[in-house]
């Protein structure tokens, strides 16, 4: 038989396929490591995970945290052996990461810090976050509180300001929207005050504060200590009316992190808040490992020894334990937690006027409670701050002069000392919140009658009834009974303009409590 001759087009066909199999075959060697520098020997490697990265500025090895000069930090910096990362730090030794603390002192350039990722924490006041949350990116949520303030913060108040009543209609400088701030309107509301009674000077910080009231442009200032002592000594007749030493439970310093990099380094930041809980155990339990911390803090702070040593003995560093109670992790706390700051000062901020605070989250969004669930740290050391023990009221303490008055009208049934649900309803909203905010301070428990009755029966009754609030908030709240100074008025003090109780309104008005808080 004939062989068929191959027209054109069939061998045009014919190469293609023999150039394209050529080709792919090349690729599929090259591709496998058959060709080039590669033993074909060798099986090709498996692809290896992708370790998280543990930074933001993707430095694997070190996790950088922004700070400010404050000795609420100090648990951290101590344990950590310094603001640089090192290999000597604890953090290093115990769990095989470094830790570079970043001072950043300009508020604005923190958070442009933060957002840029340059640092992986920053900090930040529970009470003040509100503000900011919604504005950041990245989610950011608290992971874990590091201090309370005790004394770092304080108003100072020129000659004649004696009482929080005393400010009303004066000029009061306030770093706005900071602690400071919170600071102002809590101790307003604790007087009967609002911000509308006052003439507030809002600057950028605490610090401008303090100048401002060393200058004579303001009547008080809001100021961080130890500029409060410069006033004093600057300002003659000038005094500290009120310091977070007795407002022991309105500050709290958190650190923060983007939602992304919590849940890539759940891990490490456990690890981290376990290592900074250590530290903060044993400075409360050595004051010469205060001293220690406050020469890490000289160095770190540019500041004297006294004055870091000082700004530690400022605040309570805080425990494991009170990380528990803050975060609402323990069921049988009845103080102040993060969640009745946090939400309290969104509301107030937002009533404030303030339109930001409305782009915040939730509580339960602005918070990761895992960090500080995941670690279990036993041991005394690490239990939380117990209440303050007061000593047993003397009369001296009946008519000692009162930091302010909270006036609340809590209604009897005639001739009855028994708070029924409404008052205790009343007592909630209107007191307890700022008898557990300053819970270093005592409270003159007065009570006041009409006069509709004998003066003598008045008196007894006025006296049972301060009582029984008393014992309500003590039985309720879980506060030391001796934290009450009871004093029964009768129908002896009835409000300004109410002096014969002429009305109903009036004697209504006169059946009132009144709430003073003492410094101890």
């Amino acid at each position: 038989m004939a062989a068929r001759r191959l027209t054109p087009l069939s061998k045009l066909l014919m190469v293609l396929v023999i150039v394209g199999g050529i080709f792919f075959g090349v690729q599929y060697l090259l591709k496998n490591g058959y060709l080039g520098d590669v033993d074909p020997t060798d099986k090709p490697e498996e692809p290896k995970p992708e370790r998280p990265k543990t930074s933001n500025n993707n430095n694997d090895d070190v996790v950088d945290i922004g700070v400010v000069t404050w000795g609420g930090y100090a648990a951290g910096q101590y344990w950590n052996k310094g603001f640089d990362a090192n290999t000597a730090s604890n953090f290093y030794q115990d769990y095989g990461f470094k830790v570079k603390f970043h001072l950043l002192d300009d508020f604005v350039g923190s958070r442009d810090a933060f957002t840029a990722g340059q640092v992986d924490l920053l900090w930040a006041t529970i009470d003040a976050f509100p503000t900011e949350a919604g504005l950041l990116p990245g989610e950011p949520q608290v992971v874990f509180q590091a201090d309370w303030s005790r004394g770092g913060d304080a108003i100072v108040t020129r000659r004649g300001i004696r009482s929080v009543a005393d400010l009303k209609g004066k000029k009061i400088a306030v770093g706005e929207l900071s602690p400071s701030h919170t600071f102002l309107i809590w101790l307003l509301d604790a007087g009967n005050l609002k911000t509308s009674d006052v003439q507030i000077v809002k600057l950028g910080s605490a610090i401008d504060a303090a100048a401002a009231f060393k200058a004579g442009e303001v009547d008080a200032a809001v100021v961080w200590s130890p500029d409060d002592q410069d006033c004093i000594e600057s300002v003659p007749g000038s005094r500290i009316l009120q310091s977070s030493k007795n407002a022991s439970h309105i500050i709290a310093d958190v650190f923060y992190a983007k939602k992304d990099y919590i849940n890539s380094n759940k891990k490490r930041l456990q690890q981290l808040y376990e290592g900074w809980m250590k530290g903060a155990a044993a400075l409360n339990s050595s004051d010469a490992k205060k001293r220690e911390a406050a020469k890490i803090l000289a160095a770190g702070l540019n500041q004297p020894e006294d004055f870091c040593y000082n700004a530690i003995n400022n605040v309570r560093l805080v425990t494991h334990g009170d990380n528990m109670n803050f975060f609402g992790l323990n069921p049988d706390y009845k103080g102040v937690t993060g969640e009745n700051l946090y939400t309290k000062m969104k509301r107030v901020y937002t009533q404030e006027g303030y339109e930001d605070t409305k782009k915040a989250p939730n509580y339960r969004l602005a918070v990761d409670k895992s960090i500080v669930n995941g670690v279990n740290l036993s041991g005394d050391e690490h239990l939380p701050e117990g209440g303050k023990k007061f000593a047993v009221v003397t009369e001296k303490d009946k008519t000692k002069e009162a930091i302010s008055s909270k006036a609340v009208s809590i209604t009897f049934p005639s001739g009855s000392s028994t708070l029924d649900e409404n008052a205790k309803y009343i007592i909630d909203m209107e007191f307890t919140d700022l008898a557990k905010m300053f819970s270093n301070a005592r409270v003159r428990v007065e009570g006041n009658t009409d006069n509709v009755g004998g003066r003598a029966s008045n008196q007894a009754l006025s006296l049972k009834r301060a009582n029984s609030v008393a014992k309500y908030l003590q039985d309720a709240h879980g506060m030391d009974r001796n934290r009450f100074i009871i004093v029964g008025n009768g129908p002896d003090k009835p409000v300004a303009g109410c002096a014969t109780n002429a009305t109903e309104a009036c004697k209504a008005k006169n059946r009132r409590t009144d709430f003073k808080l003492v410094a101890d």
